[in-house]
């Protein structure tokens, strides 16, 4: 593990952006973190680069609902079943 990684994922732990679950990261085309998403459970968090919460999506069934960094909700999406 590089230097740079460690104190990203001390900074991470610390700063309670890793939570119980999956957690992956995402990045440009440039190489740079972009941010981060964390799943528990039926819940999705994204994170941006800076570590704050950007949004959220939460499955239920065959639909899942989307929501903006304050909470609202932005949308849904119904998986097609055939």
């Amino acid at each position: 593990m590089t230097r740079l990684a460690i104190i990203a994922a001390a900074l991470a732990i610390s700063t309670g952006l890793v939570q119980a679950g999956e957690q992956s990261t995402f990045y440009g085309p440039d190489g740079r973190r972009t941010g981060t998403a964390t799943t528990s459970g039926n819940t999705t968090t994204f994170y941006d680069a800076q570590g704050r919460r950007a949004g959220s999506a939460t499955r239920s069934g065959d639909t899942t609902a989307f929501y903006d960094a304050q909470g609202r909700r932005t949308g849904t999406q119904r998986e097609n079943r055939r």
